[in-house]
């Protein structure tokens, strides 16, 4: 039971490769999205104000898909190093030490792109909808998220005194 147990761990390789497939398909899809953006943009030679503000908010959606993408990425190499091998060769900022490490990864990124879908909405407002509250919504969660990753941190300082 405790060999099959030991080797059980592999079983992460599926959630490694589907974050890896999907950071890969998120790259390419934006890559292709933006490729397409500036080919309009070209296009057009004529831009009115809202043709401007379109372009600015399919802008910030493209860079939503990158951090999208970025995250997938860190959370394969995160599940990998952490259960399959930590011989990976990456900068120190990009170690993970335990499940807290790919935990508070996680959270910084769900808080940039909250912060980037809440711009999105902003440049998208038309008036019709309430931001205020959207806004509130968004800053109420990035605020109990940063408060997580604030008690990771200390906990993480205590712990290594």
């Amino acid at each position: 039971m405790k060999k099959l147990l030991s080797i059980s761990r592999y079983i992460i390789i599926l959630p490694v490769v589907a974050s890896f497939i999907a950071s890969i398909f998120l790259i390419v899809f934006a890559s292709v999205k933006e490729t397409m953006l500036i080919w309009d943009a070209l296009r057009q030679v004529e831009t009115s104000a809202k043709d401007i503000k379109i372009l600015a908010v399919t802008q910030v959606e493209i860079v939503e898909l990158f951090l999208l993408s970025t995250g997938f990425y860190l959370i394969a190499l995160g599940f990998y190093e952490l259960f399959i091998s930590d011989d990976l060769e990456l900068p120190a900022w990009l170690t993970f030490h335990d499940f807290d490490d790919l935990k508070g990864t996680l959270v910084s990124i769900i808080i940039v792109i909250l912060g980037a879908s809440f711009l999105s909405q902003a440049v998208k407002w038309n008036g019709q909808i309430d931001l205020l509250w959207y806004g509130l919504a968004v800053g109420i969660v990035i605020i109990a998220l940063s408060f997580f990753i604030g008690i990771k941190e200390k906990k993480g300082k205590k712990s290594g005194e």
